[in-house]
């Protein structure tokens, strides 16, 4: 229910969340590249139609997620290959705590009094499993690759 009220309008809540991010930990502003050209501010980042596209993605996972929340397993290989994707680019799997964080900042911006200490331990707890198949991309991974 929480996530029909915030999915109708992604790349706005998706800015919410990339937005406090950047305002976390802003060393992670260079590992978003597109045609080798590095964003000076995260405010540039932000307003670039391929970044754009990035967040279009990273709310359609959360989406799979939350559609998928009976049977997460079934995400299991796509997950595990985004982990993958992620490391080879250099994001560190510790980011994912800032990205968690991030996420609650937005769902609380977004729902207001609708965040209760259950939506968010909830959210919490799906958050971490869709990290944990992730985090299995960086461990099958051969080291120094």
């Amino acid at each position: 229910e929480s996530w029909r009220r915030v999915s109708g309008s992604p790349v706005q809540h998706g800015l919410i969340l990339f937005t406090r991010l950047f305002d976390l930990d802003p060393d992670l502003l260079p590992l978003f590249q597109y045609n080798c050209k590095q964003f000076a501010s995260p405010q540039e980042c932000l307003s670039a139609p391929e970044f754009l596209d990035h967040i279009r993605k990273v709310m359609l996972v959360i989406d799979a997620a939350v559609s998928h929340l009976e049977n997460l397993s079934c995400l299991e290989e796509y997950l595990c290959n985004l982990g993958k994707k992620h490391q080879a680019v250099g994001v560190k799997a510790e980011s994912f705590s800032t990205v968690g964080e991030s996420l609650l900042y937005m769902l609380e911006k977004c729902l207001g009094t609708a965040f209760s200490p259950e939506v968010q331990e909830a959210w919490s707890k799906l958050y971490s499993a869709v990290v944990k198949a992730m985090r299995r991309g960086w461990e099958t991974l051969p080291e120094g690759d």
